[in-house]
């Protein structure tokens, strides 16, 4: 692992710390049934923070993975894994604050989420 590697884990990771402090704020601070928005906003602030936590731990996993050796691409990789599971939990908490959340629903999302990594990662 180089330098440049670490600096940018610690640095995505210290993002997501400071996107959970906001999180946090927000949750403390308003109320979704008294301000439309604030549900809206956390959806977003959730999943920015979600994204941004998976992000670096993707890449990890994948360094693991290959045997402590870093390739081109891992991090575009890495960032898009932690980009769409951050979309995945925001658009979970969408749901739920539409009343639509149901069990098939989020299975079915799930699926075209995965697949839509699958597509994105398959080796040429």
């Amino acid at each position: 692992m180089e330098t440049r590697d670490r600096l940018a884990n610690l640095g995505l990771l210290a993002a997501a710390a400071v996107a959970w402090v906001l999180v946090g704020i927000l949750l403390t601070t308003r109320d979704p049934f008294a301000d439309g928005m604030a549900g809206y906003q956390g959806a977003l602030l959730i999943g920015l923070a979600v994204g941004l936590t998976c992000s670096p731990l993707a890449w990890l996993v994948m360094f693991a993975r290959h045997r402590r050796i870093a390739y081109n691409g891992d991090w575009y990789r890495a960032i898009r894994r932690g980009a769409w599971v951050g979309l995945f939990f925001a658009v979970m908490v969408v749901l739920r604050l539409v009343d639509a959340f149901q069990f098939p629903i989020v299975l079915f999302l799930a699926a075209i989420f995965l697949v839509a990594e699958l597509t994105l990662s398959a080796e040429r």
